[in-house]
């Protein structure tokens, strides 16, 4: 059993986490407001999950999840996630987050820059590119038809594995896109972020329809920068 750890629990990481319990993990969860007031969400995941701190989650957790705003990525905990796999679902909106000067010219990467705030963390991108309504109703057995894929970027190939194995606990196939550089292909804007996820037919937010693994590659192979 694995114990993960969430640094932000709003739809992302509550979706995350719900998905975790249901597959026999243990979650930990946190906010920036304190933990008290994820005492419903705690209530609802039942006894296989509790509220803490940032910090107190970074430690706890085998897997972290970083589900913020981006403009918060300083203040994720830095020595707690020393050797962890960090998952990243952060994007960046800079009506939101204010303007990046390294990721508007497209220098480097959101993820690269949280890679940078937790140098002896294992960062890897991922959850990034899907709505947490389809993240919630795609998943599927190992071996299912209709399963979904999501991608995922990172600098070390061991952490890859670990999240590439997560997902595929909580009904999810994993597409390796490579290092974190190259995580700007399913980025808000690309092919593969958001619209993969929707049924044929249908506009966002219409029900999900499953993107499996030969969708996503294709759809990663067309981004442009």
């Amino acid at each position: 059993m694995t114990t993960i750890g969430f640094i932000g629990s709003g739809n992302i990481g509550g979706t995350v986490a719900r998905l975790a319990v249901n597959a026999g993990h243990d979650v930990v969860l946190s906010n920036s407001r304190g933990p008290e007031t994820l005492r419903d969400l705690v209530d609802q995941l039942g006894p296989h999950a509790r509220a803490a701190t940032p910090a107190e989650a970074a430690a706890a957790g085998d897997i972290v999840v970083v589900t913020i705003p981006l403009k918060a990525y300083p203040s994720v905990p830095v020595a707690p996630l020393a050797g962890k796999p960090v998952i990243d679902t952060m994007n960046y909106y800079s009506q939101r987050d204010g303007n990046i000067a390294s990721l508007d010219d497209g220098s480097t990467t959101s993820s690269e820059l949280l890679q940078e705030h937790l140098p002896n963390a294992h960062v890897v991108k991922g959850f990034n590119n899907i709505y947490s309504e389809h993240l919630a109703v795609l998943a599927r057995p190992s071996g299912d038809p209709d399963r979904s894929a999501l991608p995922i970027a990172g600098d070390n190939e061991d952490a890859k594995q670990a999240v590439a194995e997560f997902l595929d606990s909580i009904g999810h196939d994993a597409v390796d896109v490579g290092p974190l550089s190259e995580g700007w292909r399913f980025q808000p804007d690309t092919p593969a972020y958001g619209q993969p996820y929707v049924a044929p037919g249908t506009e966002f937010p219409g029900p999900g329809g499953p993107a499996p693994v030969s969708v996503i590659k294709g759809l990663l192979d067309a981004a442009t920068r």
